[in-house]
């Protein structure tokens, strides 16, 4: 029983993964051969023509990926960080304090992190244009803030909950602030809700397309995700630049999830506290 339920998840994780590793392959195809439907595993295809030409080292005009890469970096990284703080203010707030409400703010909260971006986009657009925020960074920092606080908030909010209280008390009988108790006492024992609430954050910012493409509109501003639309053309589409650029966008978020994937574990703090 336990080979064939092995045996069932390795083939779940191939069905998963092989749309990854076509485009992967054919990232380093030319496009005569992915139309031409040439075997995807002949080594005699494989070809770095398109991360060339991408970047502006080969005959075909280049696509500015290094400006949407840098403002991928600057929306994505910006968005987490603002969404994290307060996530992490939000979900302590929900977690250790009791206030009027509080259960209809945080039910409130998840319901709207319910509604699908795509149903936002238009009320989204109206009120930006209004507001002078459509194809500005920070017009689309605001709106993955949105997107990631309520999320960060009850992640982080039930990471707290498994810190028992009687830790920051002991730290303040010691001595401590109720800042200092909060940043040498709770906040290392949740610093792995926090880092899954920021990889979380990071990667649907800047995955994230539909919005981006209506609140986008110049190089100045376009993510990455948008810039594959450069590729489409009246009647054609360049699939082997498409699947290059695809790499670029997949890389980054590969990194970071093994940078942080220590911290991922939840359960830190089971037998913290010994009765």
């Amino acid at each position: 029983m336990r080979w064939a339920v092995r045996f069932g998840v390795f083939v779940s994780l191939c069905v998963i993964l092989l749309p990854g590793l076509w485009v992967v392959l054919n990232a380093f195809r030319s496009n005569v051969s992915i139309l031409a439907r040439d075997n995807i595993f002949a080594a005699s295809t494989y070809t770095l023509d398109n991360f060339r030409n991408i970047f502006g080292y080969g005959d075909v005009a280049a696509i500015p990926v290094r400006q949407y890469f840098t403002n991928s970096l600057i929306i994505s990284v910006s968005s987490t960080v603002i969404a994290i703080l307060i996530g992490l203010a939000g979900g302590y707030a929900f977690a250790r304090y009791k206030f009027r409400y509080k259960n209809t703010l945080f039910v409130g909260l998840m319901l709207s992190r319910a509604v699908p971006g795509i149903a936002l986009s238009l009320p989204v657009f109206i009120i930006w244009s209004w507001l002078g925020l459509i194809d500005t960074k920070f017009g689309t920092i605001l709106v993955y803030v949105a997107m990631n606080v309520p999320f960060s908030v009850w992640l982080i909010d039930g990471f707290f909950r498994q810190i028992p209280k009687e830790l920051a008390e002991a730290a303040e009988i010691d001595g401590c602030t109720r800042w200092q108790a909060f940043w040498q006492v709770e906040f290392p024992l949740a610093k792995s809700g926090v880092a899954s609430a920021g990889i979380f954050a990071f990667l649907t910012a800047w995955n994230e397309f539909a919005l981006a493409s209506q609140l986008t509109r110049s190089t100045d501003t376009k993510t990455l995700p948008v810039g594959l639309m450069d590729f489409t053309a009246q009647f054609t589409i360049d699939w082997a630049g498409m699947c290059a650029m695809a790499v670029i966008i997949i890389v980054p978020a590969l990194i970071l999830t093994f940078i942080v994937q220590k911290h991922l574990i939840a359960g830190l703090t089971l037998g913290g506290v010994k009765g």
